[in-house]
Formats: C-alpha cells, structure tokens, sequence
C-alpha cells in the first residue's frame, strides 16, 4: 500500500496541494470531510466517538482502505498512526503567519484585520481539537518524513515535490496492505472500542461516482491534463421549497474546481433540457448570489474538443 498524510497550519492551503499530488500519482484524494464522513458510515451516525479513541477508529478506517487502494490523506494528526504502516510517507505545511494571512485574504475575500482574526480563530481550534483527540496542540518535526514551506512554493510546485518525493521512494510500486495484516490492526482496534460499546461495522469504502455520460469523462480527462483540480457533483443545491419549507428542487453541478471556487455545468443536450438546465441555474444564481457557476453550451464543449484533436468525438445527444 501507499499512503501519504498530508497536515498543514491555517492558511497554508494544504488541501489543494494534497489534492493535487493525489492527481499526479493517480491515487485517491480524502479530505478531511470525507474522512469524518467515513467515520459515520463505518460506525453509525448514532454512536459518538469519544476523542480519546477517535485515533484508533481513524486506524480501523485506514486500515480498510489500504488494503484496496493507495491514497492521499489530508487531515490533521494522522502521521501519528501510520508510522508502521509499509509505503507510508507523513508530510507537514507550513509557512509565517503574513503568508498564511494573505491566503486567507485571497480565499475568502477579507480585510486583512478580518483575515488575521481567522486565522486566530482557526489555529486555537485546530490545536484544541487535536490536543484532545491525539494528545497534543501540534505534530513534532520527528513525526513527518518531509516538511515543507508554503511561502516560496505554490500548490502545484509542492504537488510536483511530493510526487518525486513518492516516485523516489517507490510508492507507486508498492502492493497493497495484505489482508492478514488489515485484519491483525482492525482487530486490535476492535478491542479497544469494544470498551467503549462501539463496534465497527465494516462497511467504509471509497465511493466513486460513475459519470454520467462521455461528455463529462472527456472534460475531466482535460482537467486533469492541465493539473487543474475538479470534484464531480460534490454538491447539491435546494432551489425550491414547499410551503412547508420542504425541499421540492435541488441542482447537482457536474464539477467544482476548488482553486477557483467555481462550479461548472456541462449542457450538450437537446434544447428543451438546455432551457430546463438553464431556469435551474438562474434560480441557483439568484438564491445563492456568492456561488460561482459557469456553465458550458455544447458550442463551447465542441470548441474543446476541436482545440484538443478530438474532433472524432460526438458529443450524446
């Protein structure tokens, strides 16, 4: 197996680095989202997991995944559980606070008084919540195998540094987590949360969400020839309510590119979806004014395709 932990300070825009390394090696990317994600599936969203054992129920959930796939892993505190884990590389970001505040600035469109109180705000509950789940405010140098300064490298740049980094280890070759080796950890872990009345149902994998027509795989492949990182239908938008406040209406964008904040639709069918397609995108535009979306006609689509030799393609109809 390969896995690669990727931890950084506030600001350092560590999740769009860890994203794009996972894209260079062609290994699955989970955030940190995803991860408290798989959390719920593997234990049930009734059972609460007590900090003192979250780190052991994030091993359960490694575990399982190793043994099927090599992965990206960004979120705090999980170069502490992999150290015995064959192919496992452990990297931290970081860089000075006017660095970390001009980021903020630029992501979220603040002052820079504003953006100041939020990275405050972001470093005293990250180093909270990682005191209680794993017994200290911050990761030791010892604890990662590469250390890395955000202030002269861009994502992308740190990206190309860890895929060399990994190519040069070999963790591209490595064989999966062998199962009697899976099976020997999530026992372990096992007896440990049974103290607590908490039993692992097993289940946890990593989804991947078939496209839903050659149009969207022809769009991704370009996106990832020109390294821009995308998620497929990540969200899902309410865009119409009944008098209950019940959800009638929702819109799914096919892709979001998380370096540009902007979501984008795919529209090569026929006109009367076309017009459908576009009513959802207006009331999408006008009940979330901050959203940004694009949306691509099937002109525009063919234009990529022309651009990019694939003039063979027809897009369905």
């Amino acid at each position: 197996m390969a896995v690669i932990t990727v931890t950084g300070e506030p600001g350092c825009r560590t999740e769009e680095a860890a994203r794009l390394t996972a894209q260079r090696l062609g290994f699955e990317f989970i955030s940190e989202s995803a991860l408290r994600q798989m959390i719920v599936e593997e234990f049930g969203a009734e059972n609460v997991i007590p900090d003192r054992v979250y780190p052991h129920a994030l091993t359960s959930i490694l575990a399982r995944l190793a043994a099927s796939n090599h992965f990206v892993v960004c979120a705090a505190g999980l170069e502490t559980l992999v150290p015995d884990f064959p192919g496992a590389m452990r990297v931290a970001i970081t860089a000075p606070e006017t660095f970390r505040v001009g980021s903020l600035m630029l992501d979220h469109r603040l002052e820079r008084g504003e953006a100041l109180s939020l990275l405050k705000h972001l470093e005293q509950e990250s180093s909270h919540l990682r005191r209680k789940q794993f017994g200290r405010a911050s990761g030791k140098g010892s604890d990662f195998d590469l250390v890395i300064n955000a202030q002269s490298l861009a994502s992308e740049h740190i990206a190309e540094l860890l895929e060399s980094s990994a190519r040069s280890r070999e963790l591209t070759g490595q064989g999966f987590l062998l199962a009697s080796r899976e099976a020997q950890i999530r026992f372990q872990v096992r007896l440990k949360l049974a103290r607590h009345g908490i039993a692992p149902a097993g289940t946890v994998s990593l989804r991947r969400k078939p496209f839903a027509n050659d149009s969207e795989q022809i769009f991704a492949n370009l996106l990832d020839f020109y390294r821009i990182a995308w998620e497929y239908e990540p969200r899902s938008f309410a865009i119409q309510w009944d008098e209950q406040g019940k959800v009638q209406e929702s819109f799914t964008p096919d892709f979001y590119l998380p370096e540009f904040d902007l979501y984008l639709e795919l529209t090569t069918m026929k006109q009367a979806h076309v017009t459908r397609k576009n009513r959802k995108v207006k009331l999408l535009r006008i009940i979330y004014p901050r959203i940004n979306i694009q949306v691509f006609y099937q002109k525009d689509f063919r234009g990529l395709i022309f651009k990019h030799g694939l003039a063979e393609y027809v897009p369905q109809a």
